[in-house]
């Protein structure tokens, strides 16, 4: 079991303040894991570049606290399928953490909308969430890890911090997956840029779904009828059983798991 004390009294003063956040946000079932991949001089370097971005201030997203919410809302041991997105959403009361999702009031951006009509015609019942929402929180909670490439970005600006660290340190995240989630794992690459995240992977124990990105500039080349969500699910089911099936409702109370019949109680005597 990590021993998450004993592992901060290995840590030098400079890399503790460095770490805070790790230290403070990373969720343990993670940090387990990616320990020794965070006290890196390449990591430590990314770390500073932040500092120094805020120091000169600049604004960044997502804010600092849900810079790992996909660990917390999706942690290790729970993993079933992994969608891998590219930058965060770079403007204000957009990114939050987790690849494509935005909170209320936000609405949902068009490659999000985009995920929506896939949906549905995988589940004509799929409903978005309410006020045209883009809340993936729901996903993330039931084994949907909804990793970005590149965790922050300056505010406004696309792929500013693009190339300062945050890739390899994602793609750790992936190979980890890859690896230790040995029950298999459905791995969505929509998208060049994904694509070459999950070349590694190996598909003889995990699933790779591969298609165009969902945005409005690739969507009509395939995205739409991808049958992904589907996909996924009958893969999970023929790995995990029953339980291994994805519910992707986002409206209140509905679902897109299949009914099962329930058998009638028999007449009492």
């Amino acid at each position: 079991k990590f021993d998450k004390a004993k592992w901060l009294g290995t840590l030098t003063a400079e890399q503790k303040e460095l770490l805070q956040l790790e230290i403070d946000t990373l969720d343990d079932s993670w940090l387990a894991h990616l320990k020794d991949d965070i006290t890196t001089k390449e990591f430590l370097e990314l770390k500073r570049f932040l500092n120094r971005e805020t120091g000169a201030g600049r604004k960044w997203f997502p804010p600092k606290e849900d810079v790992y919410s996909w660990s917390r809302h999706t942690k290790f041991n729970n993993v079933k399928v992994v969608i891998v997105g590219q930058d965060p959403y770079h403007n204000n009361n957009q990114a939050h953490g987790l690849a494509f999702s935005v909170r209320p009031p936000t609405p949902a951006p068009p490659s999000l909308k985009n995920m929506y009509i896939a949906l549905k015609k995988d589940y004509p019942s799929f409903e978005p969430p309410p006020n045209k929402g883009g809340l993936l929180t729901p996903w993330a909670d039931r084994g949907v890890l909804m990793l970005n490439t590149c965790l922050t970005v300056r505010a406004h600006e696309a792929n500013s911090h693009a190339n300062r660290g945050w890739e390899r340190f994602t793609q750790k995240v992936i190979d980890l997956v890859v690896q230790k989630r040995t029950r298999g794992v459905v791995f969505m690459a929509w998208g060049t840029p994904a694509g070459k995240r999950v070349q590694k992977v190996d598909r003889v124990k995990h699933l790779v779904l591969q298609s165009v990105h969902p945005s409005p500039l690739s969507a009509s080349r395939g995205f739409f009828d991808c049958g992904h969500f589907k996909k996924a699910n009958e893969w999970l089911v023929s790995r995990y059983g029953p339980d291994g099936e994805i519910d992707w409702a986002l409206a209140p109370g509905a679902t897109t798991k299949a009914k099962v019949e329930e058998p009638e109680a028999a007449e009492e005597e």
